[in-house]
């Protein structure tokens, strides 16, 4: 039997899963309305704004995976592309070699908004006032703040007192930062959604009409004004400098969220669905593919050797995410169905060895010749000159030299009609841009995950996608969605998803289900040996940190095996969220991290 923190929670009504407990009660409090899945995520994806605000913003992005009841799994792309004046040329001819990690330079058209909009218009049924008036109310008279918003602001105090002080006037009234528990207000953005849903119910008429016009107002009327007119102001970023950003009213009024088809992987009778290779998401598809022996002739569950095979063949793929993956067009599209073929596979897993390798090793599908940027060659020689053992930044938080970056949500959703939704909201975090004063929230920085070396996958374009490390995922047996699932972290993402989908599928059910809330709770782990999404792009060539429960006897053995093997805390590495449906029962099921004591599950 299986010891765990919490109870995988088992009922027919409906499941909601997500990083922050005020998110899933908000979520479920919809679906006790008589709402479906779609507008409890909408509702949920606003209070994580509010809540979660060094986590994701109103200006950052997310991905959606979908799958109606009945109808087939989609993918909603709510990641705007680069500016329009966001060229090469423009940011080199500012002395930079790196998109500055933070400030107006680094965003991207934000999409979040627009996504959630567009889920609701299209699969929900309820009102945008409907489902925002938990965000609304929460930002008005307050929640108790989470001990992660008042580290943040902490780390960046001075950057506040002295260059963002539209940022310090919400976030350090009075000198102080959020205190854990204390009431965190922030009533300029319910003022922000409130005229918002005011001018959307006097211009549109009827459900959808009143969601057109709450779309058009945030990419045409005043809040895109506002962002706008504040990304032309200069601010401090990362490089040390002040620049102005390139986003313009009319990039984000000519982009909108749209639709697409999931790439899909089989494995050992599951079919799992993530978004294409603008996201990081068909990496967790190459490792199941490199992995497909698992089940019969693989390592046990669990041992040093097990460890060594997961990370080995994670090395690979994320290999083929550096020198392949973007939102390439035309000529250079991504070769999806090379990467992932029998052929390919089969040469690529001849690759992973006793020992651990040390190299970045893209492959060639279908004979192409890899490209990989001088950055991460340089990245890569560097640090194996070096012998790398300088503690990584490991997630994508803020950095011990106060330099910032950010974090992400996620949230999972499945009724009791079946509709099932998996998403992961990120960006605009606090600690991204100044706070535009008239809003109530800064701008995102998506853009620090392009490159400024011309030719390469993920170039950065105008009106192209930065390849983003957001990736939820969804997947299917028998054709039947049964498992939406996802997490924060980073380039980490797709590690720990993979993780926890074998935890899934190897070990022992529970109750007549899947024991969802022991693969959260098992030992966890990632590896560096890539360059990192987040500037300053580091890598650590043969560096994995593991939770210190996955034991003394798998640790060695990582080691013996050539591992540069840091061992973290217990409790340190994943934060999983996800549900489930027996389609043959129609027994719903959920869990949550237990790791930094905030996701929580909730249904009936």
């Amino acid at each position: 039997m299986t010891f765990t923190t919490r109870p995988t929670l088992q009922g027919t009504f409906g499941m909601v899963s997500s990083t922050h407990w005020l998110a899933s009660a908000s979520a479920m409090a919809v679906l006790e309305d008589g709402g479906n899945a779609f507008d409890a995520a909408v509702a949920a994806g606003f209070v994580l704004q509010v809540v979660e605000p060094h986590l994701n913003g109103p200006a950052g992005e997310v991905p959606v995976i979908l799958a109606p009841a009945g109808g087939p799994v989609r993918v909603l792309c709510g990641q705007g592309p680069a500016p329009r004046g966001a060229t090469v040329e423009h940011y080199t001819s500012l002395g930079l070699e790196l998109v500055p990690g933070t400030g107006p330079l680094a965003a991207a058209v934000p999409g979040a908004f627009d996504a959630w909009m567009t889920l609701l218009r299209d699969h929900g049924t309820r009102e945008p006032a409907d489902v925002l008036k938990y965000a609304i109310g929460y930002a008005e008279h307050g929640h108790p703040a989470v001990p992660g918003i008042g580290a943040t602001v902490e780390r960046v105090r001075e950057l506040f007192e002295t260059e963002w002080t539209t940022s310090a006037e919400l976030y350090l009234p009075a000198g102080r930062s959020p205190a854990p528990g204390a009431l965190l207000r922030n009533p300029v953005l319910a003022a922000t959604w409130r005229r918002l849903l005011a001018e959307a119910e006097a211009a549109g008429r009827g459900r959808e009409g009143r969601i057109e016009a709450a779309r058009r107002v945030w990419r045409e009327g005043f809040v895109a004004e506002a962002l706008s007119d504040f990304a032309a102001r200069p601010a401090m970023d990362t490089s040390g400098e002040r620049h102005a950003g390139t986003l313009t009213g009319d990039d984000m009024a000519s982009w909108s969220a749209s639709y697409e088809e999931p790439v899909t992987y089989d494995w050992n009778g599951w079919t799992v669905c993530k978004a294409g290779p603008w996201s990081q998401g068909p990496v967790l598809l190459q490792q199941l593919a490199l992995l497909a022996d698992l089940p019969g002739s693989g390592p046990e569950y669990g041992t040093g050797e097990y460890l060594h095979t997961l990370i080995e063949a994670s090395k690979l793929a994320f290999a083929d995410r550096e020198a392949w993956y973007g939102d390439a067009q035309g000529a250079d599209t991504v070769p999806v169905e090379d990467l992932l073929s029998d052929a390919y596979t089969a040469r690529r897993r001849a690759l992973i060895g006793e020992s651990a390798s040390h190299e970045l090793r893209p492959g060639s599908p279908g004979g192409r010749a890899p490209r990989l940027g001088a950055h991460a060659t340089e990245a890569a020689e560097a640090a194996a000159r070096a012998g790398d053992r300088a503690a990584g930044t490991g997630e994508p938080t803020v950095a011990r030299d106060g330099a910032t970056a950010g974090d992400t949500c996620h949230l999972d959703v499945v009724d009791r009609w079946g509709n099932m939704v998996s998403a992961t909201p990120s960006g605009g975090w606090l600690q991204s841009n100044p706070v535009v004063p008239a809003l109530g929230f800064p701008l995102g920085t998506r853009l620090q995950m392009a490159w400024l070396e011309p030719g390469l996958p993920n170039t950065l374009t105008p009106g192209r996608r930065p390849r983003t490390t957001l990736t939820p995922s969804l997947a299917l047996r028998g054709g039947e969605p049964v498992l939406a699932f996802g997490t924060p972290g980073g380039d980490q993402q797709d590690q720990w998803q993979t993780h926890f989908l074998l935890a899934v599928a190897l070990r022992e059910p529970v109750r007549g289900g899947y024991d969802l809330q022991g693969a959260i709770d098992a030992p966890n782990w990632h590896h560096e040996g890539f360059p990192g999404s987040f500037w300053p792009r580091a890598m650590r060539p043969g560096a994995v940190t593991v939770e210190s429960r996955a034991g003394e006897e798998a640790v060695r053995e990582l080691r013996r095996r050539g591992h540069l093997v840091t061992v973290g805390g217990p409790w340190t590495e994943g934060r999983l969220c996800a549900v489930a449906r027996d389609p043959e029962t129609g027994v719903l099921s959920a869990a949550a991290n237990p790791r930094g004591m905030q996701g929580y599950a909730v249904g009936r």
